[in-house]
C-alpha cells in the first residue's frame, strides 16, 4: 500500500468516527483489485463497512447519503469509487 492509499484509508476513517460515531469502521483499500482500470487514475477504490445507530430508521439510500454527506467532496479526498455496508448495531 502506497503513503497516498494509507493516508485516504486514514482519512475516510477519521471523517467517520467524528461524523457517525459508529460502533465499528472498517476501511479497505481494493485498489490492488483495479490496477490498470482507467478510474484508477482518477483516485482509490475502497470499501466500508460501518455499523452506528445513527443509521436506524434510515433507509439504505439514506444511510448512503449520510456516510457521504461525511466524507465531502470524495475527488478531494482521492477516492474514485467507495462501496459502502452500513449497518445498525443490532443488524446482523
Amino acid at each position: 500500500m502506497s503513503l497516498a492509499q494509507e493516508s485516504v484509508s486514514s482519512r475516510i476513517e477519521t471523517l467517520l468516527r467524528a461524523a457517525l460515531s459508529p460502533s465499528s469502521l472498517e476501511v479497505q483499500d481494493d485498489g490492488h483489485l483495479h490496477a490498470g482500470h482507467a478510474g484508477a487514475r482518477e483516485g482509490g477504490h475502497y470499501t466500508v463497512r460501518l455499523r452506528s445507530v445513527r443509521f436506524t430508521g434510515l433507509s439504505r439510500v439514506a444511510r448512503h447519503r449520510l456516510v457521504y454527506d461525511s466524507l465531502g467532496n470524495l475527488q478531494a479526498l482521492g477516492i474514485h469509487a467507495l462501496a459502502l455496508d452500513t449497518r445498525t448495531p443490532d443488524e446482523p
